[in-house]
């Protein structure tokens, strides 16, 4: 059994987990997430790390993995890539995901991989396209709605507004024209997520998968995006089904820890690889 830390550095928010790694017992000890908002990542990263520390109540750890774009952590013993981390968090939440779909807030990549978790292949997004976690947020925004009204409005939506633009740029101009002709923010919401979700279908879809898709990514809790996305890969004639859970914006960290834990026993480590008093400050000291 070991303790293992995993700390998952995006571009809106910075996950970090604290699990117990013991070979088929494998349980998340402690979680916290903090949004980046303009502040410095490095800051971000200690107070997430910090954080998770912190609740799981202990100052030792087997092993401390980074992914997405943490390499520089001073406080990490190791880094993995992230398509590795989601689909080995995917995996973890549900045995029976064979692709995961990452929605960040930059770009979204749909990833395949085996029972183990080794990836098979994968698909992104371009980060202009306006299929991406800050573009919808800045819609909603502009909109006047708050993020977690977006699922349920779109679900409400009567007559959707199709947005066809994949530069984002050009969409949310889209947007402000459906506005100034009087279309209630639940049709535009609904236009926006079925753009979306065909791109991410399509993202799939080139990767061959059947069977099930797990959701990862701050998106994963938006109802309305996951309704339209279903639909998307329904239209597309294949068997997926779309898989989801509360701590998928934790898949990444949660890869992390458990690659970390694996490479661990793999390398025969012993000791703790970090262990301080105090916890690192929120400075990054």
């Amino acid at each position: 059994m070991s303790l293992t830390a995993g700390v998952d550095v995006g571009s809106a928010a910075v996950k970090a987990v604290v699990m117990r790694v013991d070979e088929g017992e494998d349980r998340v000890v402690s979680r916290v997430a903090v949004r980046v908002r303009r502040r410095d990542v490095r800051e971000v990263v200690a107070e997430a790390f910090a954080g998770a520390v912190e609740e799981a109540g202990t100052r030792e750890l087997d092993y401390v993995a980074t992914t997405g774009e943490g390499e520089d952590a001073p406080f990490a013993t190791g880094h993995f890539y992230g398509m590795t981390t989601h689909a080995r968090g995917a995996l973890y939440l549900d045995p029976r995901a064979r692709a995961v779909l990452d929605v960040g807030a930059l770009h979204a990549r749909a990833v395949a991989m085996d029972a183990r978790g080794k990836v098979l292949g994968y698909k992104m997004t371009s980060q202009c396209a306006s299929g991406s976690g800050q573009f919808l947020e800045n819609i909603a925004r502009y909109l006047g709605v708050s993020q977690s009204d977006i699922g349920p409005l779109s679900l409400a939506a009567d007559k959707p507004e199709t947005v066809s633009s994949i530069c984002a740029v050009l969409a949310e101009t889209d947007v402000i024209n459906m506005v100034s002709r009087g279309l209630s923010a639940a049709n535009i919401l609904r236009g926006i997520h079925d753009s979306m979700a065909g791109r991410y279908a399509r993202l799939i879809q080139s990767l061959g998968v059947d069977g099930v898709v797990f959701v990862s990514g701050g998106l994963a809790a938006d109802d309305g995006l996951a309704s339209a996305l279903s639909r998307a890969l329904s239209a597309g004639g294949r068997p997926v089904e779309i898989a989801r859970h509360p701590l998928s914006a934790f898949a990444g960290a949660i890869g992390a820890a458990l690659w970390g834990g694996f490479r661990r026993r793999k390398l025969g480590m012993g000791g703790a690889a970090w262990a301080s008093s105090p916890i690192p400050s929120s400075s990054g000291a």
